[in-house]
């Protein structure tokens, strides 16, 4: 399918990591019937990523001691044996993805926006309405990504802040301190990339995520931001504003100043960074998922939408109870488990699972994920 029209057993929408990994489950299980659809380009939402940015989980080639590369998106494969780098950009991440499509040769077709996804009754197939013409399938994976789809809301004045997911490089921006709205990981990461580019950067945040404690690393500030941090930090480049609520940013001048839930107020010469996260690619088919709350689709224990049999979601936004799946590390061990749903609806043999389950990659059994570290 090349032109953006037809009919296939499987659609998967996003040719990011989520698509592509699932892509290759597919692959292995022989199954030959699908498309991978991307209105950009395979790894889109990486190449968007802020020039300085980098994978906070670590890449290591380590296949052949059975154990899989963290950011690999599927089997046989290695960013840090690809790419040759511990902590990837979003450009050199990208490259990767765009090696797994050909090596795998997976059937990507890009320029595609998908605009609608309907069906009529249970037992027909979706329609995906897109720019190029509609598409018939009796299944459809969501794999879109994230950093298309910032959150900008929120507080009033958001609008006159400047979103995490808009730099393209930390060093372009101008002004001696920046005011950083949100301290997880894309706020650390733009404080200390303007800290390393000779600026000031001041975070504000209620939770104050710095100082939180855990071992799921969804919850917490990974080792490789807590350790940048701590160097910005003590070079005084960053401040720290903990128990800080930012309740409205307004023009004050020639600059903007700060409304904080405690009624003090904070003067910035230059536009605020908002780091206040993402809402999610799913969002475009929101009708199509019960949602457990405003970001998160409410799924099934195979990851399928409880409203619409044959939808299944795969990637960030995967949420299953408490545990959550925004890691490349944990959300390409749900592959399998959509792919096993799929391949037994289309009566194919399900086999090369096991391959799967025997290197972690088919993570059914939830019940492993609640051990904590005891140091």
């Amino acid at each position: 399918m090349t032109n953006g029209t037809g009919s296939v057993d499987i659609v998967i929408v996003g040719a990011g990591a989520a698509g592509l990994g699932f892509g290759v489950t597919l692959r292995h299980l022989g199954i030959e019937n699908f498309a991978i659809l991307d209105r950009a380009a395979v790894g889109a939402s990486f190449l968007r990523w802020p020039r300085q940015t980098r994978f906070i989980t670590p890449s290591f080639a380590s296949n052949q001691f059975g154990q899989l590369d963290l950011n690999a998106v599927c089997l046989e494969t290695s960013p840090a044996y690809s790419i040759g780098v511990e902590h990837p950009t979003g450009k050199e991440y990208a490259a990767y993805l765009q090696a797994v499509a050909k090596h795998f040769e997976l059937p990507v077709t890009t320029g595609i926006d998908v605009l609608s996804i309907a069906r009529k009754a249970p037992h027909q197939r979706f329609r995906l309405e897109t720019n190029r013409g509609d598409i018939r399938a009796r299944f459809v994976v969501w794999a879109g990504g994230e950093m298309q789809y910032p959150r900008t809301c929120g507080f009033q004045g958001a609008e006159l802040c400047l979103h995490y997911s808009r730099v393209t490089s930390w060093d372009d921006l101008a002004g001696g301190e920046r005011c950083i709205i949100g301290g997880a990981e894309s706020g650390v990461d733009a404080a200390i990339a303007l800290a390393h580019a000779g600026r000031r950067a001041v975070v504000f945040d209620r939770e104050e995520p710095w100082n939180r404690k855990g071992s799921d690393p969804s919850q917490l500030l990974s080792p490789f931001s807590r350790a940048r941090l701590h160097s910005a930090v003590e070079s005084g480049r960053v401040t720290l504003c903990g128990g800080s609520v930012v309740t409205g940013v307004r023009r004050n001048g020639n600059g903007y100043q700060l409304a904080l839930e405690d009624g003090e107020v904070f003067d910035s010469a230059d536009e605020p960074i908002l780091a206040t996260g993402f809402v999610g690619s799913a969002s475009l088919v929101r009708t199509l998922f019960d949602w457990r709350d405003e970001d998160f689709p409410l799924l099934t224990e195979n990851d399928e939408s409880t409203v619409t049999r044959g939808l299944f979601l795969v990637g960030p936004q995967v949420r299953q109870g408490n545990l959550v799946f925004c890691f490349i590390y944990k959300f390409r061990q749900r592959f399998a488990v959509v792919a096993n749903q799929i391949a037994r609806r289309l009566r194919v043999s399900t086999d090369p699972l096991k391959w799967y389950r025997r290197h972690g990659m088919y993570l059914d059994d939830l019940s492993c994920c609640e051990d904590a570290c005891a140091c």
